[in-house]
């Protein structure tokens, strides 16, 4: 696509006999005027795979608009000369690390003045847009007098998952452009939509592909392209009286997913359009106050925090993907949407299983799946046709990879070894999805231990990014690097880890769930110790994540954790035994802890139920950071920040806290191994700080 735009624009430049500009004083963009007298301003950041906005690179577009002014040529085109896209957005590592918010908006106001300069120059403005247009990049486009999308581009503000909202003028050009009522959902849910939804609801002029862009360009700088503009219903949402009825109905909504006191920008952004929506000038003066003051919050510098953790635990995937056939045993939710999600990546799937029934209810789990995030039929169907029911098991034999997915039993898994080995090819790799048992307990039958390793996949897998990838002392480091290039390939997040009781995520959770059943066990509401952890900033707690998880799980893992860690974990009570020899195993029977119905608990709380106060969450959230600092003691992973991305990619640890030994650090490590003390002498050695901590900082 690269190449393609600059030969495209090249070809377009020679033609039309071009007029040479300074091109060559810029850094991060070249400028070309056409013999239409069209100046064509390509932005392509200098050491950089993608086009962001830096304070030097916004400084420099400052520049180019300066010159411009006093050329006054015919229109002025703005493109991106990457691949990915137009603009990605601001350059987020200039957000780390702030404090001062008179500052950041110090600097947030210099970047205005370059958005506004654009605004308002004399000439008209064309933005051509394809790939990405976000954040920032949005913001620019706004800031133009047209906008014409190539048919692949696609549009949003994701500030929001970093615990801001759009702060170079998005939110008042946004809301001035379009219905404001599908402005704010849009800014407030960080979702991107496509070209085709972006000329519906007026955002861009025109759609478009490559070839045709000449044309459109000039229809647009010589007013022949009728642009998008606000109509009658616009005017009325924006009144006042209208916007304050919407503004507590957006804050009702956003309540359901988060709360103010965790995540304050989505209620930041109401403020600001209840207050100053429909005027322009004091919104946008509002919104640099508002973007500054959230810039400084714990909130927003921990989730940008979590971008980094994201990126830097993709790096460890690589991109030399060797794996084209996935074949996996065992067609359970687990396996059967692991061979799924693989098939949705482009990856021919073959799937075993004892019984036809499992296989065929993983299919229709897939075309569910499939339907929801593919937009094309087509595209459907070919996922489809890659998901290959396999009952004879025949995949084995030409698979790169095969993954088990057997229920948690040693001797089952064994026994399942022991039929695949003599059918693999040479060099394909063997991995289970055991989420506890230890590879070196595993691989005690094998002829060729060397090629297993682990997969640990989560549930659902088609939601939770994080796959624990698990060696064991004889691992190949040949095979262990291809295993975690193929999690890149399929768009996940890699965790290397070294074999041990329950890895991380499990052996950090089981602790959390049980703790939450000794709780239970003492007659506390089950509603109760899940609104403790929810108080936290958990997105469900304990008792409702059992249930996800199934009990059968929880209580196998518990058992098997509890073996090799003793003392260290609460006890497993013995009505959970019950629980499960009935039957009653959580979300996939219906029934576990809670009545399930559609997919949802039944979570009506009692009206007497107490509140939960600080001591109960102490219980359930410091033992899986003590976990977590055991588990960088005895070399299981090396990288705390990496502990971190796996719980939270992984559970979803509250994000806006950066991860259980983010928050040990922020909260204090004194502070975090004194209430731990307190919480041993009163509950028992469960509770016992962890000799990791001395060395922890």
């Amino acid at each position: 696509m690269e190449s393609h735009i600059l030969d495209v624009l090249s070809d377009r430049v020679l033609e039309l006999g071009p007029k040479p500009a300074a091109s060559g004083a810029y850094r991060h963009f070249k400028l070309t005027r056409d013999a239409d007298g069209i100046a064509w301003l390509l932005f392509d950041r200098d050491g950089a795979s993608a086009n962001t906005l830096s304070a030097e690179v916004l400084s420099e577009f400052d520049a180019v608009l300066a010159a411009l002014e006093s050329e006054r040529p015919a229109g002025l085109v703005i493109r991106s000369a990457k691949a990915s896209g137009f603009i990605a957005g601001a350059d987020v590592n200039e957000f780390r690390g702030a404090t001062d918010s008179a500052a950041v908006e110090a600097q947030i106001a210099r970047a205005h003045a370059v958005i506004d300069r654009l605004e308002a120059v004399k000439f008209p403005t064309v933005s051509v847009i394809h790939g990405f247009c976000l954040g920032g990049g949005l913001e620019v486009a706004l800031a133009c007098q047209s906008r014409i999308a190539i048919s692949d581009a696609r549009f949003g503000f994701p500030e929001v998952m970093l615990g801001l909202h759009p702060g170079l003028g998005g939110t008042a050009r946004f809301t001035e452009l379009i219905n404001p009522m599908q402005a704010m959902t849009l800014m407030l849910t960080g979702r991107t939509i496509d070209a085709r939804r972006a000329k519906s609801l007026g955002l861009v002029d025109a759609v478009t592909e490559e070839r045709h862009v000449r044309n459109a360009v000039k229809d647009a700088v010589f007013g022949r392209l009728k642009r998008a503009g606000p109509g009658f219903l616009h005017s009325v949402l924006n009144a006042g009286p209208v916007r304050g009825f919407l503004a507590s109905r957006m804050r009702s909504e956003a309540a359901k997913a988060a709360s103010p006191e965790h995540y304050p920008a989505p209620y930041g952004l109401i403020d600001l359009w209840e207050k100053h929506g429909g005027n322009k000038a004091a919104m946008l003066a509002a919104e640099r106050s508002s973007f500054a003051h959230l810039m400084v919050t714990p909130t927003a510098q921990n989730l940008i925090r979590v971008f980094f953790l994201r990126d830097q635990m993709k790096k460890q995937a690589g991109s030399d993907n060797k794996i084209r056939q996935v074949h996996v045993i065992g067609a359970g939710a687990m396996g059967g949407d692991i061979a799924a999600w693989c098939a949705n990546r482009g990856l021919k799937a073959t799937l075993a299983d004892m019984k036809p029934d499992p296989i065929a209810g993983a299919v229709k789990r897939a075309a569910d799946l499939f339907s929801k995030i593919i937009r094309k039929r087509t595209e459907v169907r070919d996922a489809l046709d890659r998901l290959i029911p396999d009952l004879d098991g025949e995949g084995v034999r030409t698979a790169d990879l095969i993954i088990e997915a057997v229920p948690e039993k040693l001797e089952l898994k064994q026994k399942v070894y022991a039929g695949l080995e003599p059918r693999m090819k040479a060099g394909a790799i063997l991995a289970t999805n055991t989420s506890s048992i230890p590879l070196q307990d595993l691989r005690a039958t094998l002829e060729k231990p060397e090629r297993l390793l682990g997969l640990h996949f989560f549930n659902p897998v088609s939601r939770l990014q994080l796959i624990e990838v698990v060696s064991h002392d004889g691992t190949d480091p040949q095979l262990l690097k291809e295993a975690l290039a193929f999690v890149g390939a399929i768009d996940r997040l890699p965790l290397p880890v070294r074999s041990s009781p329950g890895f991380v995520v499990n052996r950090a959770l089981t602790p959390y769930m049980l703790e939450a059943m000794v709780l239970f066990d003492a007659n506390v509401d089950k509603t109760v110790i899940d609104a403790a952890a929810e108080k936290f900033g958990m997105p469900m707690g304990p008792i409702e994540l059992a249930d996800q998880v199934g009990l059968d799980i929880c209580l196998a893992v518990g058992d098997m954790l509890r073996s090799k860690f003793g003392d260290l974990l609460p006890p497993t009570p013995a009505w959970l035994r019950d629980k499960v020899a009935k039957g009653e195993l959580g979300r996939k029977t219906g029934r576990g802890f809670y009545v399930w119905r559609d997919g949802k608990a039944d979570k009506a709380r009692p009206v007497s139920a107490a509140e939960p106060d600080a001591e109960m969450i102490d219980r359930l959230i410091l033992p899986m950071s003590n976990v977590c600092v055991a588990c960088l003691r005895e070399g299981i992973v090396d990288d705390p920040d990496m502990v971190d991305g796996a719980m939270i990619f992984g559970t979803g640890y509250a994000p806006f806290r950066g991860g259980p030994l983010n928050y040990a650090r922020t909260r204090g490590v004194e502070n975090v191994t004194s209430a731990l003390r307190k919480l041993e002498t009163k509950f028992g050695g469960r509770f016992a700080p962890d000799a990791g901590w001395e060395n922890f900082r």
